[in-house]
């Protein structure tokens, strides 16, 4: 028999699109989708936690609540799915994260922890159970080996979808057991495929946020976390002077515009988070660049440099790889030196290195440095 392969099932149309290319190159596969805690889809019914196209058992016990979505995609497939429920790992892991960082003056990246922790973590986990011996994914990105037998985290070909920086934390261990089927696809293709093949109906629409998130502002959401507390404070321009008052540090980030509502000669952008203080610091566009910044509790995919290498460093998803060099340190840690100064550089976010088309590895950003 051949080896069973588990597909992670969302209901969009990347997760169908991998599974389907699966299902046609002949492999066993099998679909796993997974239960946050935080869905809002009305359509819920009760059934067992494998269901299939062939057959339905229901139980006389509380079954998991399954989308319609969800079995519409396994009957198609003509593939089994199985329901696990990860609301507990993913409160503490990734909700829990999300607000603690804001609570101490971070702006978090949820994605690059649920990746690890949930999808190729609790997840992963699952699939072994069942005896999958790798979890596929609808993640835009390659994984190849070197001539030593490691795993290389590459690009998606892709680049305007490429989700290589969302991986960035992954474990030798985790991408030996990992599979990307849109890694040599693009967008227009996956979106092809699925008109071609008929699967529109059955597509949720992708979310262009965080997740866990619907139908509220994030500060609304951290305002209902158990033991937040927004906190006035003063607003503060670069040079000490007081312009106004905030309604809590958590509403604002590195970059900011919206929200201030201090008159100036010209806009006024948050420059700084001071948490200690509780002040929000403001400043005009050009106080938002920075040469360097620290990296701290590096994922190093590649090998672990001895001495500074040159890299591309993206400090967040939408931001453009920038020429830098690297200087690791003690402890997993790395200074970053910017050919050319990047703006609005955001502790709390990820930065991840590549060299070429390879993710070196990624880290978080503990501080920036201003241009001298």
């Amino acid at each position: 028999m051949k080896p069973l392969i588990a597909i992670a099932i969302s209901g969009g149309i990347d997760s169908l699109a991998a599974a389907y290319l699966l299902k046609k190159q002949g492999r066993n596969l099998i679909g796993i989708h997974f239960i946050t805690g935080y869905e809002t889809d009305k359509s819920l019914q009760n059934i067992t936690t494998t269901f299939s196209s062939s057959k339905r058992k229901q139980l006389s016990t509380a079954g998991e609540k399954v989308p319609h979505k969800i079995i519409s995609i396994a009957n198609r497939l003509g593939i089994n799915v199985k329901i696990i429920d990860c609301s507990l790992e993913f409160k503490n892991k990734v909700v829990d994260y999300f607000t603690r960082s804001y609570q101490i003056g971070r702006t978090p990246n949820p994605c690059l922890v649920c990746n690890p922790s949930i999808k190729f973590g609790a997840v992963l986990a699952f699939a072994g159970k069942l005896g999958a011996s790798c979890l596929a994914t609808g993640h835009y990105a390659r994984i190849s080996k070197n001539d030593k037998g490691k795993f290389r985290l590459l690009r998606g070909i892709d680049y305007g979808k490429d989700q290589s920086y969302f991986l960035a934390f992954l474990s030798q261990k985790q991408l030996a057991c990992a599979c990307f089927p849109l890694g040599n696809m693009t967008k227009a293709d996956v979106e092809k495929l699925a008109l071609k093949k008929g699967f529109n109906h059955l597509i949720n629409r992708e979310s262009q946020d965080i997740c866990f998130i619907k139908d509220k502002t994030y500060g609304e959401f951290l305002a209902l976390q158990q033991g937040f507390k927004p906190k006035p404070g003063l607003i503060e321009d670069v040079n000490g002077n007081i312009l106004g008052e905030h309604k809590g540090l958590h509403l604002f980030t590195i970059g900011q515009r919206r929200g201030i509502n201090c008159p100036g000669s010209e806009p006024y952008y948050v420059v700084r988070i001071n948490q200690k203080q509780n002040q929000l610091v403001v400043g005009c566009k050009n106080d938002l660049i920075s040469s360097e910044c620290r990296v701290v509790n590096i994922n190093w995919i590649a090998d672990t440099p001895a001495s500074p290498i040159t890299v591309y460093t993206r400090v967040r998803y939408r931001h453009k790889a920038a020429l830098s060099t690297l200087a690791p340190g003690d402890n997993n840690t790395a200074v970053v030196k910017f050919e050319n100064p990047q703006e609005a550089i955001t502790p709390g976010q990820g930065a991840v290195f590549y060299q070429g088309d390879e993710i070196l590895g990624g880290g978080w950003i503990a501080d920036r440095f201003k241009c001298n």
